[in-house]
C-alpha cells in the first residue's frame, strides 16, 4: 500500500477543499515506466489555488503536489540513462515536450496533482522514464524536493521568455514564493542587478542574502520613486511579475526601460487594465508558466552549474503532517519551499 494525500471535496458551503490521507494499492510501473518510492515532496502556490476551488480541472480523490525526489526501485523497460538505485527529481507536467512557444498538445498537456495526472505527495508513484530526471548530487533529499515545479517556471520566466543577461536590471516582484526566489538565485547567478518587492521588510531583508542588491515595500505610496533611488535613475530591463494588478501599470509607466520585458506568471492580485503606456514605451508584455521537458533538462544542467542552493522555509515531517503542510501554506507566513518528508535516506 501507498499512503497519499488527496484532494476532496468540501462541499459549497466551505471555502477551501479537504486534504486527507488515503491509503492507496502501490502503483505497478507499466511499460516504459519506473516505480520511485519518494523521500520528500514539496508544496506550490498553484496548491492553494487548487484548495481554493479556483484552478480549472480539478479532480476529487487525486493525489496533490507537483514535487517530488525519491529512488527508482523498479524499472519496467531499458534506459540509457536511468537504473534502480538512482535519486531522482520528477517532471512536474506531461504533454509539453519541447516547443519553446509552449505545449504541444494544448488540450492534453497537464500539471501533476489534483488533477487527472495524480501528484507526488505520495509513498510511491511512477513515472515514465523520460519524466525521471537524476537529482543534483550536492542538494539535500529536503532542497531537490522544491526545485522542479519553481524551479522550471522561473527558468523559463527569465531566460526562455526574458531573456536576462549579465548587467541587465532585473526586478522581481513578491520575494518570498518559489518561484521569485528561484528567479533572484538564477538572475544573480548570471550578474544580472537584482531588485524585489515585498509588503514584508523582512523578507526584502532575507532577500538580500540571496543575491538582491536592494528592494522596497510596494505598499509604500511611492514605491517606485524609493525603487529608481536605490538604481541611481536606471530603470529595469527585465521585469519577473507574478502579481498583476495596480502595481502592474506602475511599473510599465515609470519603473521599466524604454522597451524592457514584463514576464508575468501570475495574477494573485487580479487582472488589471494595462493602458497605453504599454505600447508607447514599448514594453514586451509576455505571459508564461511551467515549461518544457527541454527546458526541465536545462534548468537542472543550470542548477549545478551554478550550484544553485533551493531555498527551504519549513520542513514536516512524515506523510501524516501533509494536512497541515498544506494549511501552513495557506497561512501565506512562509519564506521559501513547504517541504514533507515522506522518509528520511539512510
Amino acid at each position: 500500500m501507498s499512503t497519499a494525500a488527496i484532494l476532496q471535496d468540501s462541499g459549497a458551503n466551505h471555502k477551501y477543499h479537504n486534504v486527507e490521507l488515503a491509503q492507496l494499492p502501490r502503483p505497478v510501473p507499466q511499460a516504459g515506466e519506473a516505480l520511485v518510492e519518494v523521500e520528500a515532496a514539496a508544496l506550490n502556490h498553484r496548491d492553494l489555488y487548487i484548495l481554493a476551488k479556483n484552478f480549472p480541472g480539478t479532480e476529487f480523490g487525486s493525489i496533490l503536489g507537483s514535487d517530488a525526489i525519491g529512488r527508482i526501485i523498479e524499472v519496467n523497460g531499458s534506459s540509457d540513462r536511468l537504473r534502480v538505485g538512482d535519486r531522482v527529481v520528477v517532471m512536474p507536467s506531461l504533454g509539453w515536450i519541447s516547443d519553446p512557444r509552449g505545449p504541444e498538445d494544448e488540450a492534453n498537456y497537464v500539471l501533476l496533482g489534483g488533477t487527472r495526472a495524480s501528484g507526488t505527495m505520495t509513498q510511491y508513484l511512477t513515472a515514465s522514464l523520460d519524466d525521471l530526471f537524476k537529482a543534483p548530487e550536492y542538494l539535500t533529499d529536503i532542497e531537490a524536493a522544491g526545485l522542479p515545479l519553481a524551479g522550471l517556471t522561473a527558468f523559463r520566466a527569465l531566460f526562455t521568455k526574458g531573456q536576462v543577461t549579465k548587467g541587465q536590471n532585473v526586478l522581481v516582484t513578491g520575494i518570498g514564493g518559489g518561484v521569485a526566489l528561484f528567479a533572484l538565485q538564477y538572475a544573480a547567478a548570471v550578474g544580472a542587478n537584482v531588485y524585489v518587492t515585498s509588503s514584508d521588510e523582512a523578507k526584502i531583508e532575507r532577500a538580500k542574502q540571496y543575491g538582491a542588491k536592494g528592494g522596497v515595500n510596494y505598499r509604500n505610496a511611492e514605491w517606485d520613486k524609493e525603487l529608481l533611488q536605490q538604481t541611481n535613475g536606471r530603470q529595469f530591463d527585465v521585469v519577473i511579475d507574478s502579481a498583476m494588478g495596480p502595481g502592474t501599470a506602475t511599473i510599465i509607466r515609470s519603473v521599466m526601460a524604454l522597451s524592457g520585458v514584463l514576464v508575468v506568471f501570475g495574477s494573485t492580485v487580479g487582472p488589471v487594465e494595462v493602458g497605453r503606456d504599454l505600447y508607447i514605451r514599448q514594453i514586451e508584455y509576455k505571459g508564461t508558466t511551467m515549461g518544457s521537458r527541454a527546458e526541465f533538462e536545462r534548468m537542472l544542467e543550470f542548477v549545478e552549474q551554478h550550484k544553485i542552493r533551493p531555498i527551504v522555509g519549513d520542513v514536516f515531517e512524515g506523510i501524516e503532517a501533509a494536512p497541515k503542510a498544506f494549511q501552513h501554506l495557506r497561512d501565506g507566513k512562509h519564506f521559501g519551499k513547504v517541504v514533507v518528508v515522506l522518509k528520511k535516506s539512510p
